[in-house]
């Protein structure tokens, strides 16, 4: 069994030490139970502010964040994704997740490939796609990382479970203008829990995605849902709008009987 946290909160702007120790709340919380891996939203040491942003990024290594993080997951013996941060590399700026194991070692990064330039999304005109996908071999299963627009590309996925993942994790920032409409919203949520179901059954793993909810930018509110769903597509949990974390024991043996019998891997 795989013991998995995901975390779902409304960040504080600009307040990269408030938000830091949110999130260890959510964990102390939740330390009686055995943790394997704890998932945490993308931005959400800043929020969706391009002050902190832009003007605070955290050097290649992750800077004040991951160095937290760093001790919390030896405190906790935990791996943890750390959500994502703005890395700058040179004159360029990334956004990047960074994992770290048990040890509070880096594991490995990402730097997000699919950046949103969409429907008033201006995330290129700052931030340089990555170019390479991330499989970490973590000490309790193969782990796959995105993050958020990620996930309207399928090919991307395939790149890893060609790899052997077993688990996907896609923190996330899925947001939508406050002045949109109701029945907008709601087909907006709909198609992110669409497409959440779609990722984990067309790859035969357990795919998480840890999401922003809330008033996260004076103009856009997150909508939350962050899911945990299985390889048959079954949501196992989902925190709506709340500010929580939810834990879950995942049966990794599930996905491993999956893989052998169908070989999605091979498949083109």
């Amino acid at each position: 069994m795989a013991g998995i946290l995901n975390i779902q909160f409304t960040p504080k702007a600009g307040d990269k030490e408030a938000n830091l120790n949110r999130v260890q709340d959510f964990i102390e919380q939740n330390s009686k139970n055995k943790l394997d891996l704890v998932v945490i939203p993308e931005f959400f040491s800043t929020s969706i502010d391009d002050n902190s942003m832009l003007n605070e990024p955290e050097n290649e290594e992750g800077g004040i964040v991951t160095a937290f993080l760093s001790d919390t997951a030896k405190k906790y013996n935990t791996n943890i994704i750390c959500g994502s941060v703005m890395e700058k590399s040179g004159e360029k700026l990334y956004n990047t997740s960074f994992v770290l194991d048990r040890n509070g070692r880096i594991a490995g990064k990402y730097r997000k490939i699919h950046l949103y330039n969409y429907f008033g999304g201006n995330e290129g005109t700052y931030t340089t796609p990555g170019d390479t996908p991330l499989v970490v071999e973590l000490d309790f299963a193969c782990v796959g990382v995105t993050l958020c627009f990620d996930i309207k590309f399928p090919m991307l996925y395939r790149e890893l479970i060609k790899q052997g993942v077993e688990i996907i994790v896609a923190p996330s920032a899925w947001s939508i203008l406050k002045k949109a409409p109701a029945k907008e919203k709601e087909i907006f949520q709909n198609t992110w829990q669409a497409m959440n179901i779609c990722r984990a059954a067309e790859s035969l793993v357990y795919f998480v995605t840890s999401n922003l909810t809330g008033d996260t930018n004076p103009f856009v509110e997150s909508i939350g849902n962050s899911m945990v769903t299985g390889p048959m597509g079954e949501v196992i949990s989902n925190l709506e709008k709340e500010q929580a974390a939810a834990f879950v024991d995942l049966d990794m043996k599930i996905v491993r009987d999956f893989k052998g019998k169908v070989p999605v891997a091979l498949i083109d």
